[in-house]
């Protein structure tokens, strides 16, 4: 099984559909269960570090008029590009974040403390290790917390009971700054979603991070690895 299939999408999956959201996998075979979301939000639709993939445009066209692309890792470029173009709206990044903007054939909008102007988005900002940068994003009025790296729902990243899992090293140095964080819905970039039970699922994941380390290298210590290097090709 290859880890990140980086050919066109053939067939994706569609692996959550609201009144107001969309996630998809463009990629259902690989490993790492790449995730895409599009969220609708008074400003328009989100999409977020998005795949593209056969009858993309049709879903997301029903949720409503695309308001920009939004990339919450350095290494979830994606398709953001392409998209950006075929919808002819900016990337938004952070203003610290690297490495996107040499990734995206597409203008780039940069923000301070969230992007768009009326969407309600609060945003968090991850720096753990070195090349390591992601946002989480909160957006209030559905309740909705988007995880890009740090928490994943891939077989890959949970232990034990966990419905949603940190990654691995991440068990070392836990997002904390999600504590408190009441989200109905758990949006991850890797694996299907979380929309029941979704604060229970994030307490979990964040609850004795470090000492679940140890069983959490010995179970997918190796894959993890594995995934890492190939992520960091792209």
């Amino acid at each position: 099984m290859v880890v990140y299939d980086r050919r066109a999408s053939t067939g994706g999956d569609i692996v959550g559909q609201w009144d107001d959201a969309l996630s998809w996998i463009a990629h259902p075979h690989e490993e790492g269960k790449r995730a895409s979301h599009a969220l609708k939000t008074t400003e328009g639709v989100w999409l977020i570090d998005p795949l593209e993939m056969p009858g993309l445009t049709e879903r997301v066209d029903e949720l409503g008029s695309v308001a920009g692309i939004l990339v919450l890792s350095c290494w979830h470029a994606r398709d953001a590009g392409p998209l950006a173009r075929q919808y002819d709206v900016a990337v938004h990044i952070p203003e610290w974040m690297n490495r996107v903007e040499s990734q995206v054939a597409a203008p780039i909008e940069r923000y301070t403390f969230a992007p768009g102007t009326e969407a309600e988005f609060q945003t968090i900002a991850c720096r753990p290790f070195p090349g390591w940068q992601e946002v989480f994003l909160y957006h209030e009025p559905s309740a909705t917390l988007v995880v890009p790296d740090s928490i994943g729902t891939t077989e890959y990243n949970r232990i034990g009971k966990e419905r949603a899992g940190l990654e691995l090293f991440r068990r070392l140095q836990p997002p904390n700054e999600l504590r408190g964080l009441e989200p109905e819905r758990l949006l991850v970039g890797h694996g299907p979603p979380i929309d029941q039970g979704a604060t229970a699922a994030l307490n979990r994941a964040l609850e004795d991070a470090r000492g679940s380390f140890p069983d959490a290298f010995r179970a997918h210590g190796i894959d993890s690895i594995r995934m890492f290097i190939d992520a960091i090709r792209e």
